[in-house]
């Protein structure tokens, strides 16, 4: 029996569409359709926090390799010693981490990851703070906190003053309300109040996230933009702001000479107090005469903590010791070498280490090395040996030098930067006594011994002090603390506000209860919130509190 169907509808239902046997076509996302899906993907928070945990990783290389902004000498070095792995770790920027290629890429993806996911929350934000809070629910039975009570005024009253109860701000911010509100008249005399809070909540969130952002942009700005210069100071000297003036200089990619304010700066004295028993320092201060340009030469000081301002930078006192004043002269009396040499602490006592390099020979071969300590204050112990000197005490009250001396080739023509506070022993070799035993001098302020092998004479004319400075310049480092903060309250915001919502309806009384007004109330919040039936409860006290000795229990 043939099915009836009318003349011009097709039974989609019965016919098929297409021939049998052909599959379905299944159509591509094209070009825009992949490209909404990596900008979805690079937007979404797991990759937001998979890119941060890849720059913390890639930030580690920069900690274990030498940079090249930093300690240009120790990359030479580090080439020099491994003449294979060296340039293949060049080329994968190793040496140039913060600066890399590879390490900008994952900095620009946090931050475009960042925008993206602030910008689309953002609007969602502002348009439900816009909103209206929800209608209050018909049974109030299955919420998590509870509460009713009666009173003797008039619904409307009261959906009044509990508008003004959720509206009441905080004891320290009390013009800023606690909730969104809105009252209703249901009809028949009901009134009814909403109250929403926890805004706040996502607003500490959106501030975190934009701070994040905030400091992504300042320390990338600090990096292109900082300068910092670092250099020792001998008492009696000083220096000029000038990039040639400083040991070790680090700059940043868009810095500018010319953004060098050209000011000096001269150590004239440096005081220093230890505790006699536990030898720990108790203070070091730097006098010093600053000279801005233009102006007029003021003596300042520098103290641990406490840097000096100076050509809109800030100087850092980083360290000090002990400089000797030596003369060294060949075996016909000529001055060949010597001068105000820093040695570096070593220990609390300030058992100090130096070097004494004197290139400035007839034979490159005859060159002379001294290498040694200095003692602040000698004291003479028994050791196997024999008899030692060590220091006891940190401030200069019997200072003796203790050297060794070599003789060779110091190697400083080699191209290769030398320390200057090490000597290379490769070409050089020590100079022994007869008895094959290293010749060791010992010499007091003002006293001038004879070098072996007839190689001159040693004068210690002096003992100086030497501060070791750091000159930082960063225009992001306000910023930074600023967004910093930010980031902290935002944090704290996002973590502690509660999300909360309140509702109260007020109806007529009816039975025994004509004449008085039945109020219910009713909280929900987002999670676990201990403080919400308090809550509930506190602003049903105080509303009720306005009536006349109002009736009222409360279920928990």
């Amino acid at each position: 029996m043939s099915q009836y169907r009318p003349e011009g509808i097709s039974d989609v239902f019965t016919e098929p569409t297409e021939p049998a046997g052909d599959k379905p076509v299944v159509q591509g996302i094209g070009l825009t359709g992949w490209l909404r899906w990596a900008w979805r993907q690079l937007t979404s928070m797991r990759v937001a926090l998979l890119l941060l945990m890849l720059l913390a990783v890639a930030a580690v290389p920069g900690t274990v390799w030498p940079q090249r902004a930093q300690h240009p000498e120790r990359v030479v070095t580090y080439l020099t010693a491994h003449p294979t792995l060296g340039p293949v770790l060049d080329r994968l920027g190793a040496f140039n981490v913060y600066s890399s290629v590879w390490f900008s890429a994952i900095y620009l993806l946090l931050f475009i990851s960042l925008v993206g996911c602030i910008l689309p929350r953002t609007k969602m934000h502002l348009a439900g703070m816009r909103g209206r809070p929800p209608r209050a629910p018909r049974r109030f039975g299955r919420f998590p906190a509870q509460g009713d009570g009666l009173s003797e005024r008039a619904p409307e009253r009261l959906a009044q003053t509990a508008t003004t109860v959720l509206r009441r701000g905080w004891r320290v911010l009390p013009f800023v309300p606690t909730y969104r509100v809105e009252s209703r008249d249901e009809g028949n005399g009901t009134w009814s109040v909403s109250g929403e809070r926890g805004y706040l909540r996502e607003t500490g969130n959106l501030v975190f996230h934009l701070a994040l952002v905030g400091l992504l942009i300042s320390v990338a700005t600090g990096q292109v933009l900082h300068y910092r210069g670092q250099m020792i100071v001998v008492q009696g000297r000083g220096f000029a702001n000038s990039e040639g003036s400083y040991d070790t200089f680090e700059r940043g990619t868009a810095f500018a000479p010319t953004s060098l304010v050209p000011f000096t700066l001269k150590l004239d004295d440096f005081e220093s107090r230890f505790d006699p028993e536990t030898l720990a320092s108790r203070d070091f201060t730097a006098h010093v005469t600053v000279t801005e340009p233009g102006g007029q030469p003021e003596n300042k000081t520098i103290k641990v903590n406490h840097p000096l301002d100076a050509g809109g930078a800030k100087v850092y006192l980083q360290g000090n010791g002990y400089a000797p004043d030596l003369s060294i002269r060949d075996a016909s009396g000529t001055l060949v070498g010597g001068g105000v040499t820093p040695f570096l602490p070593q220990d609390l006592v300030y058992t100090s280490k130096g070097v004494v390099k004197v290139p400035d020979v007839a034979d490159k071969n005859k060159q002379i090395g001294l290498i040694g300590f200095l003692l602040p204050t000698k004291k003479t112990v028994q050791t196997p040996n024999g008899p030692a000197y060590v220091s006891q005490f940190p401030e200069p009250n019997d200072p003796i030098l203790v050297l060794n001396v070599w003789e060779g080739n110091l190697g400083l023509d080699t191209g290769v930067p030398q320390n200057v506070y090490e000597l290379d022993e490769a070409r050089m070799t020590q100079v022994k006594d007869a008895n094959g035993d290293p010749v060791v001098l010992t010499v007091k302020p003002r006293e001038t011994v004879e070098l072996p092998d007839g190689l001159g004479t040693l004068t210690f004319n002096g003992l100086k002090r030497f501060v070791a400075l750091d000159l930082r310049h960063d225009p992001a480092l306000v910023y930074i603390l600023v967004f910093a903060l930010l980031a902290f309250a935002g944090l704290a915001t996002s973590l502690f506000a509660p999300r909360r919502r309140v509702w109260m309806r007020f109806e007529s009384g009816r039975d025994e209860q004509v004449g008085r007004t039945v109020v219910t109330a009713a909280g929900l919040a987002r999670g676990d919130d201990v403080g919400l039936q308090p809550e509930v409860d506190r602003v049903l006290a105080a509303t009720l509190a306005a009536g006349d000795n109002p009736d009222r229990e409360g279920t928990p």
